[in-house]
């Protein structure tokens, strides 16, 4: 697939990418999809939870009533489960969500992903720009020149660029990543790619 390269004034350059077909036009992957996008938004959680069971409440640990002859069910003590104010029964106790999901598994499922939008037409190719400075005002004029105001856009580069991460930051729906830090989740969960020219080459070196 061949896309035309854009300036940052949102005209075409005259020059033309190919994106590689063994990152952009693959047989996608469901489920290797389902799996990473999984394994991102567990490692997200951050498993704090937690309630305090018998040996963690207030109360006194006196038997409440002997053991046998009441006619009633045995009690322990009133931090008994079945009391107000007793603990919990097998309460949530802080554990981690994430789990291990292999190097090719998270590979296939980014090339999925990458393929999905190509085929939609969701990806465009931006020439390799740098801000003077971190303003956001410069950010918001190309996104007007791009036709992206108001939209989810998902920008790559080929290395963190400090300013146009800084200078994008703030906008609602705008997000700078870097090619390593690319992942499935944020290249489904957005409406538009933008590739910077360099980051093409780049991404086709870490994904072959």
């Amino acid at each position: 697939m061949e896309l035309s390269v854009l300036n940052i004034q949102g005209k075409a350059t005259g020059k033309k990418v190919t994106l590689p077909a063994s990152v952009f036009a693959i047989e996608p992957n469901e489920h290797a999809v389902y799996l990473d996008v999984k394994q991102h938004l567990a490692n997200r959680r951050q498993g704090t939870h937690k309630a305090k069971e018998r040996g963690e409440v207030r109360g006194s640990t006196r038997k409440i009533r002997k053991q046998k002859g009441s006619g009633g069910a045995r009690f322990g003590s009133i931090r008994n489960p079945l009391f107000k104010g007793g603990g919990a029964v097998f309460g949530p106790r802080p554990h981690t969500y994430g789990f291990k999901l292999n190097k090719k598994v998270k590979e296939l499922a980014r090339k999925s992903a990458l393929t999905d939008q190509a085929k939609n037409s969701n990806i465009s190719v931006l020439e390799d720009f740098n801000l003077d400075a971190a303003k956001t005002k410069s950010f918001v004029s190309i996104l007007k020149n791009l036709e992206l105001t108001n939209k989810k856009v998902l920008f790559v580069l080929a290395e963190q660029n400090k300013n146009i991460y800084l200078s994008s930051r703030n906008l609602e729906g705008i997000k700078v990543l870097s090619v390593g830090e690319l992942n499935t989740y944020d290249i489904l969960n957005t409406n538009k790619l933008v590739f910077i020219e360099s980051s093409v080459k780049e991404l086709e070196n870490t994904l072959s």
